[in-house]
Parts: structure tokens; sequence; C-alpha cells
């Protein structure tokens, strides 16, 4: 039972592709169904994890590795198909680009990378998903408004920034901090 928040993991990885597929046949009730069975095996798999103690070194790489494949996968088909602005696909994708080169970087020059996501990145990943979430809902649906699409787009563009340059402090200052021990 200890492998099941893994195994979860896996199967939200396993949902992208017909996510994916739903969006570009434009079968948005599907894509939503899915979409929500890929955010409750999240919250599952978390509260697993958490609340028999079921955690493992894989399952702390797969669970975040789950959510920015889904992200990635959803900001550049919606891109593709006009309905999200592409800085904000260039930004959300860019920063998720720079945050696995800033952690493959540390962990070639200074050793293993310790700790846990960042606050602004849980932030950041919410207004992600909600923005993601509603662009797909108004364009197989009709609501809400484009008003609360470009509200949902700047308040994502603004936690990808914010949490982007924390990640790049945060990795710094253990780099430097590390360079000094030594």
């Amino acid at each position: 039972m200890r492998h099941l928040p893994n195994i979860i993991s896996l199967i939200r990885i396993a949902l992208i592709w017909p996510i994916i597929a739903g969006l570009v046949r434009q079968d948005y009730a599907l894509t939503l169904l899915l979409f929500l069975a890929a955010a409750v095996s999240d919250g599952l798999d978390g509260w697993l994890a958490k609340r028999f103690g079921w955690t493992s070194r894989l399952g702390k790489l797969l669970d975040p590795l789950a959510d920015k494949l889904l992200l990635v996968a959803l900001f550049l088909v919606l891109t593709w198909q006009g309905r999200v602005p592409r800085y904000l696909c260039v930004a959300a994708v860019g920063r998720d680009v720079m945050i696995g080169l800033g952690a493959v970087v540390y962990r070639v020059g200074w050793g293993p990378l310790h700790g846990r996501p960042l606050l602004s990145s849980k932030v950041n990943t919410l207004m992600q998903l909600l923005y993601v979430l509603f662009v797909v809902v108004h364009t197989g649906f009709g609501l809400p408004p484009q008003s609360v699409l470009d509200a949902l787009a700047v308040g994502a563009l603004l936690t990808v920034l914010y949490s982007g340059a924390a990640y790049l402090r945060e990795f710094t200052s253990r780099a430097l901090e590390r360079a000094a021990q030594a």
C-alpha cells in the first residue's frame, strides 16, 4: 500500500495524453472530466503520503513532475490553439525550465538539493491550474467572461515571475552558502 501515492502520480501522468487529445478534438466535457480526475488524484496522493507516511524519494519526484508535465502540455496546446497568450506560455514554461536546469546545476555543482517546494511555487501552480481550467471552461461553454480570464492571466503571470525569482534567489543563496563552506 505504501506505493499507492506513486501509482496515483503515474496515473495522473498517464491522463495527460487523453486530456490533450480531448482538447484537440474539442471535447471539452471529457477534457474537464479528465482534468478534474487529475486534480483529485493530485490531492489524494498527497493526502495518502502525508496521512500514512507513505512518502518516498520517487514520490517526491513524481508528484511535482506530474503537475509540471500537465501544466506545460496544457499551456503549449492552449497557446497553439490561440487560447493562451504567447507571453504567458513562454513565462510559465520558461520558469519550469529554469527551475529544472537550476536544480540540475546545483546537483552537479554542489550536491543534492534538499528542501520543500516554496510557498510561492504552490500558489503559482494553483494560479496556473485555475487559469487553464477557466480557459477550457470558457472555450467549451462560454463562461466565465473574457475579463475574468484576463485577470487570471495577469495573476498567473505575476505568480510565475515572483516564484521564478524566488527559486533563483534560493538556488543562488544555497550555492553561495555551500561555496563559502568549502
